[in-house]
């Protein structure tokens, strides 16, 4: 099996391209859910976190588990969490979603409440997080995408680079 990482902040499209792999007929997982990760506690001085004291991680068990299935085809998995490098050895791919930070904080403003990100400190965390954080996602990717665009044209040039497709 093929293992294609779709990272990014929070507000570059993850989940939409997630829904779209699967409107396809693509075996897409959204790690960025309760069932694939947790809030754990953290010093609260660590500032690369998405809350004072606490850190949004992937429930590691399960995402190896995941990832070990021998089974043929591509996995697309999604999502960013503080622990994601821990499985890197058992990705293939790493492409990196970035969108200009005006349309991301315009996709942020309209999440539904409770949302991460709906809120306007965490819409500020998140742009403190992009500046920070999004610099080591890069360095981290094969492959960067831009999804200042329709969802539809974003997982044509994902399924391009992940070789689903020539």
């Amino acid at each position: 099996m093929t293992r294609i990482l779709i990272t990014g902040m929070s507000g570059t499209g993850k989940s939409a391209v997630v829904q779209e792999l699967r409107a396809r007929g693509l075996e897409a997982v959204d790690l960025d859910t309760p069932e694939w990760s947790e809030w754990v506690e953290t010093d609260a001085s660590d500032s690369l976190t998405p809350e004072k004291g606490r850190d949004w991680v992937w429930r590691e068990d399960r995402v190896r588990a995941l990832l070990l299935k021998p089974e043929p085809g591509i996995l697309f998995v999604s999502g960013c969490a503080g622990n994601m490098g821990r499985v890197f050895a058992l990705i293939d791919k790493i492409i990196l979603l970035s969108a200009p930070i005006a349309v991301v904080m315009e996709r942020l403003e309209t999440r539904s409440t409770g949302g991460y990100g709906s809120t306007a400190h965490e819409r500020a965390k998140i742009r403190e997080l992009i500046a920070t954080i999004e610099p080591l996602l890069r360095e981290s990717a094969h492959h960067e995408v831009d999804t200042d665009r329709p969802v539809h044209e974003t997982v044509e040039e994902i399924l391009r680079l992940s070789g689903a497709v020539s």
